[in-house]
């Protein structure tokens, strides 16, 4: 028998008293047992939930920063892929696409990676728009950090992936174990084209430190005209907008699929704009996640190229675009409440 059953519940007694010539009659209620009570308020199934329970919200927690991962993964694939099949493939007689499929790829991917991504992470997929939305519309900043950490290593993983789909026809291009840089590391990461002179890419902070007609001007080093960097910086800058102005919900309502749309179009278009000179990085992430994925194979030359490039163009250059991007939206256009410099 069980304890339960052990332990029945005492029937209500009854009180009776008389009020003028009525007699009333009324039913107390009886106190419950201790195993009545906690049979009531919990119930033993709910006690063997607790660990899916504790399970259900720890997976809540990760869900944001795995959202970025694999949004951010599926960006740097897709990109990578387009620039191996273009290159890699081709030959003297027959081309396996150009510069147009690339940019498709590059659109594509950034699009499905916004769309897997938004309705749980806000599809930032992208460092320099995590530090805008936490300075510019009220982002948690204890969230940046294991943003920036899931980005990084979304787009390490995702180049690595197409690496390994694509390792033999490097060997092919380039000869059995040859690995060059730029060369086929520029498939990864982003190089400047050949015709830049080195001397003009050290200095480029000096440069940030003064003005932004300096820096599209000058970029590079004082007296140098050659805007190269400075494409870096413009390219973010397009890029930004459109984001700013898809999820700005004064526009109209937004949805993960419209923006999605939204930066396809946005990036195909900057990148058969102004792709060729830089390789349009436009994101943090997605380069240096696949320049630290190709230094494991092509070595440290990689970060060290054309005075650490990497440094000034894809990750300085991409950081100030943004943020200028977003000063200028919230300055000439928006009106919501949650932006320091914008008002009602």
């Amino acid at each position: 028998m069980s304890d339960i059953e052990s332990h029945p519940e005492r029937p209500a007694p009854t009180l009776r008293y008389k009020s003028g010539s009525t007699v009333r009659t009324i039913e107390t209620v009886a106190p419950q047992s201790t195993v009545s009570r906690i049979r009531r308020a919990a119930p033993l199934n709910h006690i063997h939930a607790a660990p899916k329970l504790t399970a259900n919200h720890n997976r809540k927690h990760l869900r944001e920063p795995c959202a970025e991962f694999l949004g951010t993964l599926i960006l740097v694939f897709f990109g990578t892929a387009a620039n191996c099949q273009t290159v890699l493939l081709s030959n003297g007689t027959q081309a396996k696409g150009g510069w147009l499929s690339g940019a498709i790829g590059w659109g594509v991917g950034i699009a499905l990676g916004v769309f897997v991504s938004a309705a749980v992470s806000g599809g930032h997929i992208n460092p320099a728009v995590t530090l805008t939305q936490a300075i510019f519309r009220r982002f948690p900043w204890k969230k940046v950090p294991f943003y920036w950490g899931a980005q990084l290593l979304g787009a390490f993983f995702g180049s690595l992936v197409t690496y390994g789909i694509y390792r033999n026809a490097i060997d092919q291009f380039e000869g059995k174990g040859v690995r060059t840089v730029p060369g086929t590391a520029g498939l990864f990461g982003t190089f400047p084209l050949d015709y830049v002179p080195a001397d003009q890419l050290y200095d480029i902070l000096l440069i940030i430190l003064t003005t932004v007609v300096a820096f599209f001007n000058e970029v590079g080093g004082i007296g140098c005209s050659d805007p190269l960097l400075g494409l870096q910086f413009l390219a973010t800058i397009f890029l930004v907008l459109s984001i700013f102005a898809a999820t700005d919900r004064n526009n109209g309502p937004s949805s993960p699929a419209l923006v999605a749309v939204a930066v396809f179009f946005a990036m195909t278009g900057i990148t058969a704009a102004m792709g060729a000179q830089t390789s349009f990085a436009m994101n943090p992430a997605r380069d240096l996640g696949p320049r630290m994925m190709s230094a494991m194979f092509y070595g440290r030359k990689v970060f060290t190229f054309r005075h650490n490039y990497w440094i000034w163009g894809p990750i300085i250059a991409d950081f100030s675009g943004a943020l200028a991007a977003a000063t200028l939206y919230d300055l000439l256009i928006y009106v919501g409440s949650d932006s320091p410099i914008a008002y009602r």
